[in-house]
């Protein structure tokens, strides 16, 4: 009994936790609209986001994107091959590209870079106690540091997502035609002929979701860093965790509703 009393509390703590960290990062999600539509607004603050967030992540979601792309369509081309159905390819390498794959790869490679950098950037200003310098000093630290990168992200990752399932489709479409002999038209025709517009919304607005996830978890993380360096490294290591598992939650969720939004 001693042991399983043990247990029930150690796990009623790590609820509690758990509950204390969501109901955090929901206010400073809440703060961060709040400051976002507040003025003044700081555009030399949000565009040096975009380079670090967006221009920076290009190279690696091109490569993860064509590379993802290359695979699905050697994998589903060898199984449709059985069938004599090799020419429908190019529908489910764009379909599986646009709702699923391009969005949910893009957002664990963002996560791991970015959300990581936020936790590390943040986590070192709090440790350093810049963050309450900037507090004595009466700077608004949420509007300084937490809405640029919140709003970027959520901006940058659907256009990094077009670029991924571009190259994606793409890649798709060049080892189909020199390892199954799919010609590009055949291949263009079955994509370009089921694919709707709805398909590419509900990937889109998937990454919004996933970009507002993402940033406040590792502002968060970072604002909440205990210590010292071996507080932000643990910090640090937990964005990573807990970005990638909150993405692959709400994709479930999210594709539950968009789902219930096309049958409405």
């Amino acid at each position: 009994m001693t042991v399983l009393g043990g247990l029930v509390q150690d796990l009623g703590k790590r609820g509690l936790a758990f509950v204390g960290e969501l109901g955090g990062m929901s206010v400073l999600a809440g703060q961060t609209f709040y400051h976002a539509l507040t003025p003044p607004y700081n555009l030399r603050l949000l565009i040096a986001q975009m380079d670090h967030i967006a221009v920076r992540s290009v190279s690696i979601i091109s490569v993860a994107g064509l590379f993802v792309g290359l695979v699905l369509a050697l994998q589903t081309a060898y199984g449709l091959a059985r069938f004599g159905a090799k020419g429908t390819v190019g529908l489910i390498v764009g379909l599986s590209m646009v709702r699923e794959l391009g969005p949910v790869v893009t957002a664990i490679l963002v996560g791991g870079r970015v959300g990581s950098g936020f936790t590390a950037e943040l986590g070192s200003m709090k440790v350093t106690e810049q963050i309450d310098a900037m507090r004595a000093l009466g700077v608004n630290y949420i509007k300084r540091l937490v809405v640029p990168r919140v709003i970027l992200t959520m901006l940058a990752l659907p256009i990094l997502t077009m670029i991924a399932s571009t190259l994606g489709v793409f890649g798709g479409m060049v080892i189909s035609q020199y390892e199954f002999n799919v010609d590009y038209h055949q291949y263009y025709s079955s994509l370009t002929g089921y694919i709707r517009v709805a398909d590419m919304v509900s990937g889109l607005g998937k990454t919004v979701i996933f970009g507002l996830l993402i940033a406040v978890i590792g502002c968060y993380n970072g604002l909440n860093t205990r210590g010292g360096t071996e507080g932000l490294g643990r910090a640090t290591t937990g964005t990573v965790v807990t970005a990638s598992l909150s993405v692959f939650v709400s994709d479930f969720f999210l594709t539950k509703f968009f789902w219930w939004l096309e049958g409405w």
